[in-house]
């Protein structure tokens, strides 16, 4: 056989073999998080052969679902507890979760000047409407909490409160101008590469409790090969970058 043929023999076995053993991933993740896993998962792709499916929301409702049966190989959520009774109620691989950031929270309004350094417009009174993640099921909404009873706001402010589903649709309600105000992730108005909207306070790390976001292989995609590669990628260098980029903590 001529060399060169040779050679495109076995470039077209190695490639077939490569994608032959490459896999789907199906990941619930917390909508902060969203943005940034869609991010890494170009990487990710490119480093395994893998792709990633991607379903975002509210990690109390994803807990829900999977408590239903739905299908995914991995919950990427927004707090620790989450992932922890998943292992505890058999449903997801002792031992596999992990924290892969920290997340960070801001009070967010899409009018430029709005919001001051200090979140001193909170007690002003010139807003009607204030957006917070249900915080049943999303806990950056209930780190929104924390934070009003911190500064004791909660019962005065309680009329202004607009619940939201997830904290995705928090910070719809800010940018489409139905709440002046919202406490959103910090990863949702400081992406990289993009100016930044409207005005924040970065909430300080000492009036909620900290949002340490823990990843966990479910049991069903426990014989998923890309299900385990994308929680070792979420852990490489390349991703931790990314995480670190859209202002997250680890």
């Amino acid at each position: 056989m001529h060399r060169a043929s040779r050679f495109l023999l076995v470039a077209s076995l190695t490639f077939a073999t490569l994608f032959a053993r490459a896999a789907e991933v199906q990941v619930a993740v917390a909508a902060n998080f969203a943005p940034v896993l869609s991010r890494i998962g170009a990487g990710f792709s490119a480093a395994t052969g893998h792709t990633l499916k991607l379903s975002a929301g509210a990690t109390g409702k994803f807990y829900s679902q999977i408590l239903a049966g739905a299908p995914f190989d991995v919950l990427l959520a927004a707090d620790e507890e989450t992932p922890r009774k998943l292992v505890a109620a058999g449903l997801a691989v002792a031992g596999s979760n992990f924290t892969y950031a920290i997340g960070r929270l801001v009070l967010w309004s899409a009018q430029p000047g709005f919001v001051d350094d200090q979140g001193a417009v909170l007690a002003s009174g010139r807003f009607a409407h204030l957006a917070i993640a249900n915080p049943k099921l999303a806990p950056y909404g209930a780190a929104g909490l924390e934070v009003l009873k911190a500064r004791g706001l909660a019962q005065a402010l309680a009329p202004k409160i607009v619940t939201a589903e997830s904290i995705a649709q928090a910070f719809q309600f800010v940018a489409t101008g139905n709440a002046e105000l919202g406490f959103v992730a910090l990863s949702q108005v400081a992406v990289p590469g993009q100016p930044a909207t409207g005005s924040y306070w970065l909430v300080p790390s000492n009036l909620y409790g900290p949002i340490r976001q823990d990843a966990v292989l479910l049991k069903t995609g426990e014989k998923n090969p890309a299900a385990a590669a994308l929680l070792a990628y979420l852990k490489s260098a390349a991703a931790k970058d990314v995480i670190q980029s859209f202002g997250y903590r680890l």
